[in-house]
C-alpha cells in the first residue's frame, strides 16, 4: 500500500508541474489579449537586418527646376533643313508632380542649326505631360506637349534663289522620352530626347511663299532639383 500511495502522490506531483506551466503560459496569452483589448500598445519584436526605407523622392504635388544642355539634329527633309550640320540646344522649366505617375512641365528653350552661313533658329515655348513609371532610383518616362514656336532662317541667295531672311510664330509640338536618376531625394540626373514638330511659313526676299520644316531631335543631359 505505502509503494501504491507514493507512485499517486507522485503522479499528483507531475500533475500539478503541468497545471503550473500551462496556467503561466495562459496568463500570458491573456495578458497580450488585455493589452490589445483596451488598445494598448505592445511592441513587436525587433526586425534583423531590416533595410532602410528608399528615399522620398517627387511627393504628390511637389514643384521642382529643371534644366538641360545638348545638341539638336535637325531633319534631313528637302523641304527642311537638308544639309544642316547639327547645333545646340538648351531649355529650362518648371514642373509638378501631381501624382506619382504624371508630370506637368512649362518649358523655354531654343536650338539652331547651321549650313556654311545659312541658319535656322526655333525658340519654342511649351507646356506637356509626362507618364512615369515610379521608381526610387531611376524611373523612366515618356512625354509630350503643345506650345508657340518661334523661328528665324536666314539663306544666302543663289542663281535661282533670292535668299531668304524672315521670322514666324507657329503652334507645334513635342514627342520626349527619358529617365531621371535619383542622386538624393530632391536631385536627379536627368537624360532626355526629344523630338519637335513645326512647319513655319517663310517669304523668300523675292516675296514667295515657304513651307520649312523646323523640327528634329534634340538630345539633352540635364538636371531636375525639387523645390
Amino acid at each position: 500500500m505505502r509503494k501504491s500511495h507514493a507512485l499517486i502522490l507522485a503522479g499528483l506531483m507531475v500533475a500539478a508541474t503541468a497545471a503550473t506551466a500551462a496556467a503561466a503560459d495562459y496568463d500570458r496569452y491573456e495578458r497580450g489579449d488585455r493589452y490589445r483589448d483596451r488598445g494598448e500598445y505592445a511592441p513587436p519584436p525587433p526586425r534583423r537586418g531590416a533595410e532602410a526605407p528608399p528615399p522620398r523622392h517627387a511627393q504628390y504635388g511637389q514643384p521642382y527646376f529643371f534644366g538641360h544642355l545638348g545638341i539638336f539634329d535637325p531633319n534631313s527633309d528637302v523641304d527642311g533643313l537638308n544639309g544642316y550640320d547639327s547645333g545646340m540646344n538648351f531649355d529650362i522649366g518648371v514642373g509638378s508632380r501631381v501624382s506619382p505617375a504624371f508630370a506637368i512641365d512649362g518649358t523655354f528653350g531654343a536650338y539652331s542649326a547651321k549650313r556654311g552661313s545659312d541658319e535656322a533658329t526655333v525658340v519654342p515655348i511649351t507646356i506637356g505631360g509626362r507618364l512615369i513609371i515610379p521608381h526610387p532610383f531611376i524611373e523612366p518616362y515618356i512625354g509630350a506637349g503643345l506650345g508657340l514656336y518661334f523661328s528665324s532662317l536666314k539663306e544666302d541667295p543663289y542663281p535661282g534663289f533670292t535668299g531668304i531672311d524672315d521670322t514666324s510664330a507657329d503652334f507645334g509640338g513635342y514627342l520626349s522620352a527619358g529617365l531621371d536618376m535619383w542622386l538624393n531625394p530632391r536631385t536627379a540626373l536627368n537624360f532626355e530626347g526629344k523630338y519637335h514638330m513645326v512647319t513655319p511659313t517663310f517669304q523668300s526676299n523675292a516675296g514667295s511663299s515657304f513651307d520649312v520644316n523646323m523640327g528634329g531631335w534634340t538630345v539633352n543631359l540635364g538636371v531636375r532639383v525639387a523645390f
